[in-house]
């Protein structure tokens, strides 16, 4: 197998561990210099390669690259760049294979949701029929949880631990004041079409009464009636009522709650605003006293909460992402396979990016109490070993300490600029 250079990218909304996967690739890589050169990095995501501004990683050292294990966020940046596919616009894809054709790229590691595996396979495909395959390894990331075959998604793990804690905590501050002061309080979570992250604030419950006392899913229409008398019979009986919602709340006619009218760059609607919609609904319905916090950037930037399933797990794909490429695996996976039993295991599989792309896992509805508004016993056993495990950063003078890494670029070899 002739000498090839890597090229890794960071895809979509980033997550409190996607930079270990980022880890996880770069020192494999570094282990197979026999057949791997140098591994470059898309300065801000896959907009790098098409500008041809790739970082070169060998630039840093080994105990940045390995606290990158420790730091959140995109430590080389990512972007909200939907490629279109080939037959709308062909131009991108071609110089994509022009620049990792320049730069001796043999190897693509696209760290992303759905979306970015349908990239990493059409980069693939187009580069075979131009006589300059590229091996692409597409590398799970999402905090939704909403991609097939994995049994879950990298950066999942630590949001469903924030979320629950979050839920936890705020909790007992609602309860310490109902009598007097707030007696609602709703928590906005990402998930626009899967209701992972908001089942995932069922885990704070322990006994029966405690909060959540409502979940909202993305799966289950939303009923304005059946939702009031819930938050109505709750408030009587627990004196105060906490809610979960997935930002992806919609009607029966499949519209979102908090539907904008706006489109994000992948084509997406852009969602906010759910739970002042909701609170403003129990204001005029029922009178009480409300507040309400949107998890947003906090939910999936947290890296002093982590999961250490979830760091485990991100650097473990990353890695597999690389031994894969070296084994001559193309158009694939790696993703996690839990073990039987009760004791929870789990172990790297593979799947091909041909049934993964644009394929979005949704919550089973066993998942799901009959009634719509909480989680089962069956979620809690599948959500519990994600959330295990305590992955702190290192402290000084009381703040986590997180890596910079000095992201310097390669000198160009096109003379032809692209404009992205």
């Amino acid at each position: 197998m002739s000498k090839k250079n890597a090229f890794y990218a960071q895809s979509g909304g980033v997550t409190a561990v996607i930079n270990a996967s980022a880890c996880g690739v770069i020192e494999t890589a570094r282990k197979h210099k026999s057949v791997i050169g140098k591994v470059y990095a898309g300065r801000n995501g896959i907009i790098g390669a098409l500008r041809e501004e790739l970082i070169d990683t060998s630039k840093e050292s080994r105990s940045a690259i390995h606290g990158l294990l420790t730091t959140p966020s995109g430590a080389f940046g990512s972007c909200r760049h939907k490629m279109k596919s080939i037959e709308e616009n062909r131009a991108e894809y071609e110089r994509l294979i022009e620049v990792f054709k320049a730069h001796n790229i043999g190897y693509f590691f696209y760290n992303g949701g759905g979306d970015s595996a349908d990239t990493c396979l059409k980069v693939s495909q187009l580069s075979e029929s131009m006589g300059y395959p590229i091996q692409a390894i597409h590398v799970p990331k999402t905090i939704d949880n909403d991609l097939p075959f994995t049994d879950n998604s990298p950066g999942f793990g630590s949001v469903a631990k924030y979320v629950a804690i979050s839920t936890r905590e705020a909790a007992l501050d609602v309860a310490s004041m109902c009598e007097t002061s707030t007696k609602v309080f709703i928590l906005e979570v990402m998930g626009r079409h899967a209701g992972w992250i908001a089942a995932a604030g069922g885990l704070a419950a322990q006994e029966d009464g405690d909060a959540p006392h409502i979940i909202l899913f993305p799966e289950i229409a939303f009923n304005r009636e059946k939702f009031i008398a819930r938050v109505k019979r709750t408030v009587k009986k627990q004196g105060y009522c906490v809610i979960v919602a997935s930002e992806g709340t919609q009607h029966k006619d499949g519209t979102f709650l908090a539907e904008s009218g706006l489109k994000d760059a992948f084509g997406h609607s852009q969602l906010g605003g759910l739970a002042p919609t909701l609170a403003q609904m129990v204001k005029d319905e029922l009178g009480h006293k409300y507040h309400w916090a949107v998890a947003d950037y906090l939910q999936r930037s947290a890296r002093h909460i982590a999961s250490q399933t979830d760091v485990d797990q991100a650097f473990a794909l990353g890695e597999a992402a690389v031994e894969m490429a070296v084994q001559g695996k193309n158009s694939v996976m790696p993703c996690i396979v839990r073990g039987k039993g009760k004791r929870y295991s789990w172990s790297i599989g593979e799947a091909p990016l041909d049934q993964v792309a644009n394929v979005e896992k949704m919550m089973p509805r066993n998942f799901i109490t009959r009634d719509g508004f909480n989680i089962t016993d069956a979620a809690r056993e599948y959500l519990q070993p994600l959330i295990q495990g305590e992955a702190y950063p290192p402290y000084k003078n009381g703040m986590p300490q997180y890596v910079k890494l000095k992201n310097q670029l390669v000198p160009k070899k096109l003379k032809k600029s692209f404009k992205v």
